[in-house]
């Protein structure tokens, strides 16, 4: 119920005590932070939260409302969503519905009044902490907390089935392979003149290849990438083949694919202004990111791969380049519809790269 008392109970025995909104019940999850002004409508539908608590740390949440229209996927992809205030009388032209109303029919737990930048302190001090949301503190099981972990993230979240999405004037036939894709990413491409074939994540590499489609994008997604052998086995096969754009979980998937490897990251890097400096040209760009794992820097050269973007903060790989193998991938979002755009350039390089490709056949 609305306004009743409800918990955040952290692994490490912490509790912080705030108010109910959206759905009730009891959330068990991995919490984590997310920054930005704006954007919640992106966070709260992007498929990469599967399985995640989500915190904004902006103080105020929902002043835009919800936007159905905006949406990254069919519905809401967090386990349970954590603010310091939210809008109940939102104001924008565009508003469907406030941003509690959605919560509630998507049945998602939402906590506000806590100290969310004393739990973001915490975050970063001490790194990612599972926790549960709950109304009786007192019957929390610490050892479940402790051990939950996020699994079979990218079955859960991934299309069924295959679709199409035409572009208006068609040029270019593109496989996206989604991990637990973003809408946007297929909007970005519809509007290069990309006829957009969506195939599950398990989806056979002879298979899209009898598409003869003249690229293949490999879409973010949520959870560990190595839980995905699967699909990692299945990229293997397609490198090489078709030119690539991988972006996120993809672009750690194909990491793997070609022997590089991945580690988890003390607290990730969620929101809408982290910084990734290219390292060709010394630039460097804002942009959109969410992911809790990265490639590890030094393993990507032995994998036939050149490190194009690192994170002007802490220095991981936010970017490869195998330039033998018609493949490219980006850590960060450069498709992200609520912004930053500075990026978005990097979709017509997958353009570029078709082109020779459909020239050539």
């Amino acid at each position: 119920m609305k306004n009743e008392k409800i918990y955040i109970c952290l692994a490490d025995g912490s509790i912080f005590e705030g108010k109910s909104f959206g759905a009730s019940g009891e959330v068990l999850g991995e919490l984590v932070f997310a920054t930005g002004m704006g954007g919640y409508i992106e966070t709260l539908t992007d498929p990469s939260y599967y399985g995640q608590i989500v915190m904004q740390t902006f103080p105020l949440i929902g002043n835009y409302g919800f936007i159905k229209s905006d949406m990254e996927s069919r519905g809401c992809a967090v386990s349970a969503y954590v603010v310091r205030e939210f809008c109940e009388n939102p104001s924008n032209f565009r508003c469907d519905e406030t941003l509690e109303k959605f919560l509630t029919d998507n049945n998602i737990v939402g906590v506000y009044g806590v100290d969310t930048r004393e739990i973001t302190k915490r975050i970063r001090e001490n790194g990612v902490i599972n926790a549960v949301i709950t109304d009786n503190p007192e019957n929390v099981d610490y050892d479940r907390v402790k051990a939950y972990k996020v699994t079979d993230a990218v079955k859960s979240v991934s299309s069924k089935k295959p679709f199409m999405s035409a572009a208006d004037t068609h040029k270019f036939n593109v496989v996206l392979i989604d991990y637990g894709t973003k809408n946007n990413i297929i909007r970005e491409l519809n509007k290069r003149g990309c006829n957009v074939a969506v195939v599950p994540y398990d989806t056979k590499a002879e298979d899209i290849l009898s598409l003869n489609p003249d690229g293949i994008m490999l879409s973010n997604g949520p959870g560990d990438p190595r839980e995905n052998t699967q699909a990692i086995a299945e990229l293997k096969k397609l490198v090489g083949k078709k030119p690539i754009f991988a972006i996120c979980l993809g672009h750690q998937l194909l990491a793997l694919s070609q022997g590089a490897k991945t580690t988890k990251l003390k607290y990730g890097h969620r929101g809408i202004n982290q910084p990734v400096k290219n390292l060709e040209t010394g630039r460097t760009f804002i942009s959109a990111q969410n992911h809790g794992y990265t490639v590890v820097n030094e393993s990507v050269e032995a994998a036939g791969g050149r490190v194009s973007y690192i994170n002007a903060n802490d220095g991981t790989c936010e970017g490869i380049d195998y330039d033998e193998k018609m493949a490219f991938s980006v850590q960060f979002h450069p498709e992200a519809c609520s912004g930053p755009h500075d990026t978005k350039f990097i979709f017509d390089k997958f353009i570029d790269r078709m082109g020779g490709n459909h020239n050539a056949s």
